[in-house]
């Protein structure tokens, strides 16, 4: 596919739900075809009710996203754009969180998402044009106290991309940062479900402040300053439009709030705002 074809192909992870859903969704309106992924039969289902193409994709994996590779270049012979937006968060103090836990949590946040990149980099070279977006978060340039694998996984994929970037500055190849705060989605109940099978808090030193974490986690009542998934789906179509798309993507009061602070605080002021912010998630 170059930039004078009439339909532009993406690759969407995580379209199970929240921003994923509303990303295949919007692009699709806008003339993209969309390859939609999940990690669930029963959602690859429910997407191809809907029309998309769908495939299976666990981000975790290796296996199951070559496959998925494998079957995206049997219904294409080019993809233009990629979005990595599958991904968790893993809840808990770092003290209580295992190394088997964090490389999970990494497997699918940072690993899969690298491998993915790797497989539709050739392509995208050969023909000298592609977009590749990371929906990564506020959490990815401030931390926050109980998300730390979470933060470190953002954190991460933050650092690979804008070297990924300078790697590809000689070619068209664009990359770009979505940096969402909290966004309407179900990211709460899938991190309280990986905060209960990693984490014991009978044993931890953290029991007050685990109690107060589960209510948000378990809460229906959306944090201050939650956006619809839309917000991060103009950013994600001015990243593949645009001729000059944006490095970082801020999204909702609270990231950009934090990005100012952060530039203009000293870190010792970050540390007392940061320790006592609470206010929701990424999606």
């Amino acid at each position: 596919m170059d930039e004078t074809s009439t339909v532009k192909t993406v690759l969407i992870t995580g379209c199970s739900s929240g921003i994923g859903f509303c990303l295949a969704h919007g692009l699709r309106a806008a003339g993209y075809r969309v390859f939609a992924t999940a990690r669930k039969e029963k959602d690859i289902t429910k997407l191809k009710e809907l029309g998309f193409d769908a495939f299976l994709l666990d981000l975790a994996s290796s296996c199951s996203i070559k496959a998925a590779i494998s079957a995206l270049y049997q219904k294409t012979d080019s993809l233009y754009a990629l979005i990595n937006n599958g991904a968790y968060g893993q809840a808990g103090a770092l003290e209580d969180i295992s190394r088997e836990a964090l490389e999970k949590q990494f497997q699918v946040n940072v690993f899969g998402w690298h491998e993915l990149t790797n497989l539709v980099l050739p392509s995208m070279k050969e023909r000298n044009i592609g977009r590749v977006v990371y929906i990564s978060s506020v959490l990815g340039f401030v931390a926050m106290p109980f998300r730390g694998p979470y933060v470190a996984s953002k954190f991460a994929i933050e650092g690979l991309v804008d070297t990924l970037r300078l790697e590809l500055i000689q070619t068209k190849i664009k990359l770009s940062l979505i940096q969402p705060g909290p966004i309407e989605s179900k990211f709460r109940q899938n991190a309280f479900l990986a905060f209960k099978e990693n984490v014991d808090p009978s044993n931890s030193d953290y029991k007050r402040e685990y109690k107060t974490m589960i209510e948000r986690l378990n809460s229906d009542k959306n944090a201050q300053f939650t956006l619809a998934p839309e917000s991060v789906l103009r950013c994600a179509l001015h990243a593949l439009e645009s001729k000059v798309p944006k490095n970082h993507y801020r999204v909702t009061f609270p990231t950009k709030l934090f990005g100012i602070l952060c530039r203009i605080l000293p870190s010792s002021w970050m540390d007392n705002i940061l320790s006592r912010a609470d206010k929701g998630d990424k999606d």
